[in-house]
């Protein structure tokens, strides 16, 4: 029998970085019309882990939040390319509401114009080619997309 304790050890250690195959196929079946906007949580390691991509290695040893800058200045062009754009970028840290030892350093929403130009902006070759400054950079994360609802007056 696992201890309380035990069972939140081993939850904690479960590390999402990027989508799974039936993750990405229930989101294309959501349909979802119109624009997107995606939730991003994410917590950073504290030294970037570059072993998945050697060739993108830094000099010297670098931070995940450094790494996650070099991230985003490779990405913008591609996500403004598919009509994409950051509509906020902030500190993240505790929840108000939730699990009291949950933290995320950085909260970004990111509006796309579609689920289809999300799709384009993620499987496109030269923004894959820098993809490995997320993965180095990345400790844990969370990706919501989000459809707008109209709002009540």
């Amino acid at each position: 029998m696992t201890a309380k304790g035990d069972t939140m050890t081993e939850f904690k250690s479960i590390r999402y970085i990027e989508p799974s195959q039936r993750a990405g196929m229930r989101f294309i079946q959501r349909g979802i019309e119109g624009s997107i906007v995606m939730l991003n949580l994410l917590r950073f390691r504290d030294v970037a882990d570059y072993t998945a991509n050697p060739e993108l290695t830094p000099e010297n040893p670098i931070s995940g939040a450094e790494a996650f800058q070099r991230y985003i200045e490779h990405t913008l062009p591609f996500l403004r390319e598919s009509g994409g754009e950051i509509l906020f970028l902030g500190d993240g840290g505790e929840f108000l509401i939730g699990p009291e030892d949950d933290r995320w350093d950085l909260v970004m929403l990111i509006r796309q114009s579609s689920a289809q130009s999300f799709l384009a902006f993620s499987s496109h070759q030269d923004y894959q080619a820098g993809i490995g400054h997320r993965t180095a950079a990345i400790e844990d994360s969370r990706l919501l997309p989000m459809a707008d609802l109209p709002i009540p007056n």
